[in-house]
């Protein structure tokens, strides 16, 4: 049995998929509303696209960093922590110099949701928001399979990757799905030779800031990724061609 739940949030859809469940489990409804509320925390907090949002009072100068809410502070702290990660290729800082945490927070929130989940009895269960994916436990048959788009062909799969403990969550980024919060440096935008990248890791916030730092880096920032954590990476350049790991061959679903 499978119990699966959509809505939408954020600005995208998020699916939930709870094993050994049905639809009809009024366990899983109580999920759904506190998963929701959830996203919906985050979203009204760290939303540019909503004007009575924090972060937007914080970008239109209404609110002074120093007087902003410990989440705010501290989102930005870890945004920020990243930056220095990934040597500048992931920034929490829009060209403008607008203060967009758009990059760390949705796989923050996917994170809050997990912990939702689990709260709530289910140890069985794979959450996808806009495409990324954190898996936990497996379902009734074999493991969670992720699927991978083909930027060049729509609705055609390039690859899939089979999900363990270890390589529970992963986040794609591209330059023409998700370019909003990809910007390269005007020094290093010549290196951003790559069209979509794939990172498998064992976090979604760390597979989603890598995913967007090689997106803006290119061979340089994927080098750095691989030597820095343990990922498994699937890029495609903007030519069409293909540049995974070792680590990622070894997840490709058979």
């Amino acid at each position: 049995m499978m119990g699966t739940h959509t809505f939408a949030t954020m600005g995208t859809m998020v699916s939930i998929r709870l094993a050994h469940t049905s639809d009809a489990d009024p366990r899983a409804h109580g999920v759904v509303n506190d998963i929701t509320t959830t996203f919906e925390n985050y979203n009204a907090r760290f939303s540019l696209y909503r004007e009575d949002s924090e972060i937007s009072r914080l970008a239109r100068g209404e609110l002074p960093l120093a007087s902003a809410s410990t989440e705010m502070r501290d989102a930005y702290a870890r945004a920020l922590e990243w930056r220095t990660r990934t040597h500048g290729d992931f920034t929490p800082h829009r060209p403008d110099g607008v203060l967009d945490l758009n990059g760390t927070i949705k796989a923050e929130a996917i994170a809050a949701a997990a912990d939702v989940v689990r709260a709530h009895g289910f140890v069985d269960f794979s959450l996808n928001c806009g495409g990324d994916v954190l898996v936990s436990g497996s379902p009734e048959s074999g493991k969670w399979i992720t699927g991978i788009v083909d930027p060049g062909v729509n609705n055609t799969m390039l690859s899939a990757v089979a999900h363990s403990d270890d390589w529970c969550a992963v986040a794609t980024s591209s330059t023409t799905e998700r370019g909003e919060h990809i910007w390269s440096r005007p020094e290093t935008a010549h290196e951003a030779i790559f069209r979509q990248v794939t990172v498998v890791a064992s976090d979604i916030v760390t597979a989603d800031v890598w995913a967007t730092a090689i997106i803006a880096g290119g061979q340089r920032a994927l080098d750095l990724a691989v030597a820095t954590d343990t990922l498994a990476v699937l890029a495609v350049t903007r030519e069409g061609g293909l540049v995974g790991n070792e680590n990622f061959r070894a997840l490709v679903a058979r």
